[in-house]
């Protein structure tokens, strides 16, 4: 088997870029994938992330799609005949990237459909004819519902990345995907772990395939040193100041768990003089594209993401990959740190565990199968600490002068301050205060004056004088009866005696 793309039966305008890019000799799975798909089989095949997996199905799609290339601008004559199914954005943009340049010398086209951005000039290049198009499913089944994406001529499909659309949901919208496309045709599946669902998928879609495996599932890259240092969750962001400064780091990838966490430590890292930039689901497009690309020209060091980032980016000579948190799923854990020491290059690959983390690397080390120690680390008296630590220290530092305020200064600031408080010479020692403290002696003569009864005071109070006097038997707002004289009673009476 031949190991040197020089000795590949590829077309001369694949053969001439192919040397452009400096391919010289091939990966394992390039080795063994490239001509299985010359011949036109179904495969599944697994390798360690980070292999070329990109080149070993677009090589010989490519290859096999040249019977189809044609000069017309006609729409007609470019109808889709290879689709490449990718889980994410960043992903999808990448592997269109590498199918542009492998194919530039050939007249076959190719573009790149996926969500959060517009989808009318993804439209334009749809209407305009592709014959390789690759995309994400959600994106792929607006365009298909919109009529703007015609898969009834396709003949191959490649699912990259299986495990990781399966792991998001992806499954159904697969299955819409496929459902679309001729039951004649070639299909590949890639990924870098094999579990049984990703049997189960390609029991259901794959007929008689080539399987091809250059590692153990789950295996990671020899060519990565790992490391596990124990930090607790305040002392995390002084782990990774101390690392970068020993080892001369330039740049790293740095993972964390959630969306929220990738902002904060993005924006702290800042604060502490790193350019730093964030990735994760919750950034636009714009801003997730614009963050990678300023992290490949180098503009910065430090590329804070999610897991968003952690299935295929393929930046070169990356030497390091921080896992700031310990991944919820083992099989990240292969998928992060494969993000450096790719093609042969060695890396780097720091996990910070603190006293939470137990049961996860546990985990990790039943995936991988082998033993995890951990490591203390030896801090610099000149790397910051977190916030948490300083507040603490502060206030402790506050307790010993007995002032809050100190806390605020420092260093010689502070000492200043001590010094020019007004008061602070005649202030006794905190040991001094502990016990029983005198009363105060008050300035006022009057509260020293003995009681002194007066006449006024002997006096009955208003209310008892109130109530010795006599009460009358009708109220004061009663009004008096006026008396009238009896003029009806001895008419009556005259009335009664002349009856």
């Amino acid at each position: 088997m031949t190991s040197s793309f020089s000795n590949l039966s590829l077309a001369e305008p694949l053969a001439r870029a192919v040397a452009e890019m400096g391919y010289e000799s091939m990966t394992p799975i390039q080795a063994q994938a490239i001509p299985v798909v010359l011949t036109g089989q179904d495969v599944m095949g697994a390798a360690q992330t980070g292999t070329g997996k990109t080149a070993a199905f677009s090589l010989p799609l490519l290859q096999r799609l040249l019977k189809h290339e044609s000069s017309s601008t006609s729409p007609a004559r470019h109808p889709v005949r290879a689709l490449v199914l990718l889980p994410t954005r960043e992903l999808a943009d990448q592997v269109a990237q590498q199918i542009a340049l492998y194919a530039k010398y050939t007249k076959l086209r190719s573009t790149v459909v996926f969500g959060g951005m517009d989808m009318k000039p993804q439209t334009i290049e749809l209407k305009k004819g592709v014959e390789v198009l690759v995309a994400t499913p959600g994106r792929l089944l607006d365009h298909i519902e919109a009529k703007n994406a015609v898969l009834n001529q396709v003949e191959y499909v490649v699912l990259d990345e299986a495990d990781r659309m399966l792991d998001i949901g992806f499954l159904p919208d697969l299955q819409r995907i496929l459902s679309y496309l001729p039951k004649q045709r070639t299909t590949l599946l890639f990924s870098a772990t094999f579990s049984p669902e990703i049997k189960r998928l390609a029991g259901s879609y794959l007929q008689n395939p080539i399987t091809i495996e250059v590692a153990r599932p789950n295996e990671t890259a020899s060519t990565v040193e790992q490391r596990f240092y124990s930090a607790n969750d305040d002392d995390k962001r002084r782990a990774i100041h101390q690392v970068l400064k020993t080892r001369g780091l330039k740049q790293a990838f740095i993972f964390v768990n959630s969306k929220l966490g990738c902002a904060r430590l993005a924006r702290s890292l800042e604060r502490e003089g790193l350019k730093t930039a964030a990735l994760h689901g919750d950034k636009s497009q714009d801003e997730r594209l614009k963050a990678l690309e300023a992290f490949k020209k180098g503009e910065v060091d430090l590329l804070v993401c999610t897991d968003v980032a952690a299935r295929g980016l393929d930046i070169k000579d990356v030497p390091a990959v921080f896992n700031f948190d310990v991944p919820f799923n083992a099989e990240d854990y292969v998928h992060r740190i494969g993000r450096t020491g790719r093609a042969g290059a060695s890396g780097l690959a720091v996990t910070l565990v603190s006293g939470s983390d137990a049961r996860l690397v546990a985990d990790i080390e039943k995936l991988i199968k082998k033993k995890i120690e951990l490591e203390a680390i030896e801090y610099d008296e000149d790397q910051p600490r977190g916030r948490i630590n300083d507040g603490r220290r502060a206030w402790r530092e506050a307790g010993e002068t007995g002032d809050g305020r100190d806390a605020i200064a420092s260093g010689p600031r502070r000492e200043r301050e001590r010094e020019h408080r007004p008061g602070r010479e005649t202030r006794e020692p905190r040991e001094q205060h502990r016990g029983f403290r005198p009363a105060v002696a008050s300035r006022d003569p009057f509260f020293e004056k003995p009681y002194e009864s007066s006449a006024a005071a002997d006096a009955a109070p208003a209310w008892e004088s109130a109530r010795s006097a006599p009460r009358s038997s009708v109220s004061a707002n009663i009004k008096p009866k006026r008396k009238v004289a009896a003029l009806f009673k001895a008419a009556t009476a005259v009335v009664a005696t002349t009856d």
